[in-house]
């Protein structure tokens, strides 16, 4: 298939009068693989590239699918669009799959000219030189990153250290939930602590007790929702409890940690919650129904990521406008009812039914979302010129306002005004150690399936009839088993990386 592709990709390229941008990637990919990635810096320098009215320069940009469907990729490429127009400068939506992978597309002529990924996506090129070091002289955003932005796109090269992507938005799980959907008598039942914030958002044994009330008095009505089958989520529960993905700062790849500590308590917090959820919770069934059962009513809290408070709020808005509320109204009504929290603490125990004992502080994975420039694209200066207008100071404030992410940027995490809280809270996350940012070496993208294989086995065993593998004939969990089901996920991590080619 991968021949066929590339025969096809020579033929376009000869053939077309206006070849795609990055069509030379044969040749790059050559040129980038003798020469070292300091002398890369040098395709920088000189005057920004110049199209022609007839034959203008093509700029592909991989983007996300919500912010494509937000609206806002439209108004970034039109705002470049227009102040690049005296330089014939044309950027557009590349028209791949979010999750394209600029490994297999970029040597064959499909590759985006700049792409904009998670960084372990993002990061994982590396190793291949499939996205170009950026001279850090030339990035308006860099001055305003925090440390943390900074070494999560350093890349280590023959004892050199080279910077390959600038980053946009930190991202976590977090706890979203329903203020308009709290008992009415919360503050006096559900407020142990007097603290104004709702226990059940505060820990998760109250959350846990708060969502089998709930379906009791409605079995259509949830609390907590979560598909277990998304190892970016669910993860968390087992770094809440000791467990990492790599050693060594997540550098070491053979050092693979998931059954760390007592993470087979995390496995059993999964176990527990999916006791009080239906089904849906063992393949991706909650993850697709997530913003609109949310905005129904049907679940009252879900775990979600910043960028999705846009479609979160949509939903709530659409719902409060068919009960006949103004359209400002249901604006303001969903604004004020849709909260953001860090995901609620756990316990030691790792008991959800125990009232009482010490807690923890959950830990959530997370990543910083970010953009690079592909070493095939034919124009490195008008790619630097688009990467850095996309992570401007009024264009990271307007994603802000579309898209709800929190800014990787200093100055644009103080001044946004979509979700401020939620951003300030991610850096004080980030700060106290609760954010476990996903690695950024080559390996890291063989650890979904593993995780994604083992979340779901665990999930499904309240559906099983008998024979059940985690649960003991008491109810309680069989933590042999599940630490015996994460040395597998870390066996079968490592033979993935270092056994199977």
């Amino acid at each position: 298939m991968k021949g066929l592709r590339k025969i096809i990709a020579l033929t376009v390229c000869g053939v077309l009068t206006a070849p795609l941008a990055a069509c030379n990637g044969g040749g790059m990919r050559g040129k980038y693989a003798e020469q070292s990635l300091e002398a890369l810096y040098d395709k920088f320098e000189g005057d920004l590239e110049r199209g022609t009215s007839e034959r203008p320069i093509t700029l592909h940009v991989l983007e996300n699918d919500t912010a494509k469907s937000s609206g806002y990729l439209k108004v970034l490429l039109d705002g470049f669009n227009a102040k690049y127009k005296d330089y014939n400068i044309v950027a557009i939506d590349a028209n791949q799959d979010q999750y394209s992978n600029l490994a297999d597309d970029g040597p064959y002529g499909y590759g985006p000219d700049v792409l904009y990924q998670a960084n372990d996506m993002l990061m994982k090129y590396c190793d291949g030189k499939h996205i170009t070091p950026l001279p850090i002289g030339k990035l308006d955003a860099y001055a305003q990153l925090p440390e943390l932005a900074k070494s999560t796109y350093t890349y280590k090269y023959k004892n050199a250290e080279y910077f390959m992507g600038v980053g946009l938005n930190i991202q976590a799980g977090m706890l979203y939930y329903r203020k308009d959907l709290l008992p009415e008598n919360w503050q006096d039942e559900w407020d142990d602590n007097n603290n104004g914030v709702p226990d059940m958002v505060e820990d998760m044994r109250k959350l846990y007790r708060w969502s089998k009330i709930r379906n009791s008095n409605n079995s259509s009505e949830y609390g907590f929702m979560q598909s277990f089958d998304d190892p970016y989520f669910s993860c968390g529960y087992l770094f809440t409890y000791g467990a990492y993905v790599f050693g060594n700062d997540n550098t070491n790849t053979k050092d693979i940690g998931f059954d760390n500590d007592n993470a087979r308590l995390g496995a059993g917090i999964i176990l527990q919650l999916a006791n009080v959820m239906n089904s849906g919770c063992v393949d991706n069934s909650i993850t697709v129904a997530r913003e609109s059962e949310f905005a129904s009513g049907a679940y009252f809290a879900v775990p979600d990521t910043q960028d999705m408070y846009g479609t979160l709020n949509s939903e709530l808005v659409a719902v409060y406008r068919k009960k006949g509320m103004s359209s400002s109204e249901a604006r303001a009504a969903a604004e004020e009812n849709i909260v953001a929290v860090p995901m609620p603490d756990l316990p030691v125990s790792g008991d959800l039914t125990e009232t009482e004992g010490q807690t923890f502080k959950s830990i959530s994975m997370g990543g910083i979302n970010g953009y690079a420039i592909s070493s095939y694209t034919k124009y490195p200066r008008a790619s630097l010129a688009f990467l850095n207008y996309a992570t401007s100071y009024e264009m990271v404030l307007k994603r802000n306002e579309y898209l709800g992410i929190a800014p990787a940027r200093r100055d644009c995490n103080k001044d946004c005004t979509v979700q401020a809280d939620v951003a300030h809270s991610l850096y004080s996350m980030v700060e106290a150690g609760r954010i476990s940012i996903m690695p950024s070496v080559y390996g890291v993208e063989r650890i979904w399936t593993p995780l994604t294989t083992a979340f779901t086995d665990i999930a499904t065993d309240p559906y099983r009839n008998s024979n059940k593998k985690y649960t003991r004939s008491d109810g309680k969990c069989n933590y042999a088993a599940l630490d015996a089901l994460l040395k597998s996920v870390n066996r079968n991590i490592y033979d993935s990386i270092y056994t199977i080619k």
